[in-house]
């Protein structure tokens, strides 16, 4: 028999992860995870909020904020962030898979980082009324020069983190999980049409 577990259950099984992490940064005092997990837990009720206080976006928002109101989308967000919070914390231990034990953990943190945010760049555009060419092509391109971004602007900043260094090799391979993310994204969205579908009938 097979269960079919509702979008939303999902999330509230993400969320429940992440404050499992929470709980693990106060027992073992670890401030940098307590503060990760808070803006994580907000985070991910924002859209349960959201749903509650109105069951459609403001029109002038829409565009915006409708990968919030995108249960399919903010599921995947939440197996995201559940992932990686559990992966720079394993719960209750004092386990830094992301950072110290076992580094390689990243290529999953970037894998799945790359898929949500493409997701969520690509949604927003297609409420945009592009074309389907025109959604992706913007999409890859706001993407990757996010994704370079991000490990510049990283790097930049090991010098104030001691236990972060990260070779240019190292930088490469997190672009490429990214954008193979961004790939298994598009995959999903144009083979499945899920979390939505692409913009078909404009040219």
């Amino acid at each position: 028999m097979v269960i079919a577990i509702r979008e939303r259950q999902i999330t509230y099984i993400s969320i429940l992860i992440v404050f499992i992490g929470f709980i693990s940064a106060l027992m073992y005092r670890r401030v940098d995870h307590i503060y990760r997990t808070l803006v994580a837990l907000v985070g991910l009720s924002i859209p349960l909020i959201l749903h509650k206080k109105a069951s459609d976006p403001p029109k002038k928002l829409e565009p915006v904020l409708m990968p919030l109101y995108n249960e399919k989308t903010m599921m995947i967000l939440g197996i995201f962030i559940a992932i990686h919070v559990s992966l720079v914390n394993v719960p209750f231990t004092t386990m830094d898979l992301f950072h110290k034990e076992w580094t390689d953990a990243d290529m999953i943190s970037h894998f799945l980082g790359g898929l949500t945010v493409w997701l969520i760049l690509t949604e927003i555009l297609n409420h945009l009324n592009l074309s389907e060419r025109k959604t992706i092509e913007y999409s890859f391109l706001i993407f990757i020069a996010a994704c370079v971004g991000w490990e510049i602007a990283e790097k930049l900043s090991e010098s104030e983190i001691s236990f972060i260094h990260e070779t240019l090799l190292n930088k490469a391979r997190d672009l490429v999980m990214d954008v193979l993310g961004a790939l298994f994204g598009l995959h999903i969205v144009k083979n499945r049409g899920y979390p939505f579908e692409l913009n078909q009938d404009i040219r």
